[in-house]
């Protein structure tokens, strides 16, 4: 598989904000100007969420798992969100000045008013139901996360919605598990996941149980030959996050089991 985003569709003329920035219609051709403006300036900019699967996934246009993209989602370095900011509000976007006063140590918020566009960016760390470090993993691909860190944004998620299972299905029919990745920008690394998932139970049982719910979701979504193919790849999956050495921690964890919340829900943050 190319290591290169998708060319996205013609985006149709561009609008001017109200800083007289241009911004793109069409969401994944939006997210690589950003990313190549940021790149432009020194600044590691990584897209995650739909619009990052769209990008690296063929089947992300299959019939059953086309989904619309509202927003975009990104993260960079923690060191670089002043500079981050920068790049954004040059290319047309205005900061959420209150959010990123409260919020700003780890996440921020920006707009783009002409289309009504939200952009979330984390700051090294992607956090919904648990913590994902990526700073280390931010330039294993030019544009987006790696395969396995895609797929963990959206494992970690206890409610998942149609539009999250559709997102995982997309990126295991495009992403075979690699037990050990030589290319993990390229591949699906599980040793990625595994390692993730040996050092803490609860991220373990809210993988397993989203996998769960994928490889049910596959049943009524995908033909035959396609739910085939992501009932192997999890199972693969699984079994890896069953074979891989626990820590003392997870050990300890476990005994407590499900009687404690091992989860935080997120609150959906919107203007």
């Amino acid at each position: 598989m190319s290591t290169e985003p998708t060319n996205p569709p013609a985006a149709s003329a561009p609008n001017a904000t109200s800083g007289g920035a241009l911004t793109l219609e069409d969401g994944p051709a939006e997210a690589q100007r950003l990313i190549d403006a940021g790149t432009a300036r020194g600044v590691v900019l990584r897209l995650l969420g739909g619009v990052a699967v769209r990008l690296r996934c063929p089947h992300a246009t299959h019939r059953s798992l086309t989904r619309t993209y509202a927003d975009l989602d990104f993260v960079t370095p923690k060191k670089q969100s002043r500079a981050v900011r920068d790049v954004l509000t040059a290319a047309g976007y205005v900061a959420d000045r209150r959010f990123n006063a409260l919020h700003g140590e780890r996440r921020l918020l920006l707009f783009d008013e002409a289309r009504g566009r939200q952009v979330d960016i984390f700051l090294s760390t992607f956090e919904m139901c648990h913590k994902l470090p990526l700073e280390k993993r931010l330039t294993l691909h030019p544009y987006t996360l790696s395969p396995a860190d895609l797929l963990l944004t959206k494992l970690q998620i206890v409610q998942l919605n149609a539009k999250d299972l559709q997102d995982i299905l997309a990126l295991l029919l495009d992403f075979p598990p690699i037990t050990h990745s030589v290319r993990p920008g390229d591949e699906l690394d599980v040793a990625t996941i595994a390692e993730l998932c040996a050092r803490d139970w609860g991220w373990y049982t809210s993988v397993n149980d989203s996998l769960d719910q994928a490889a049910a979701a596959a049943q009524s979504l995908l033909g035959v030959d396609d739910a085939e193919t992501v009932a192997q790849r999890i199972a693969t999956l699984k079994q890896q996050l069953v074979d891989a050495p626990k820590s003392l921690p997870w050990r300890s964890r476990a005994l407590v089991g499900r009687r404690m919340a091992w989860y935080e829900l997120p609150e959906e943050v919107h203007r």
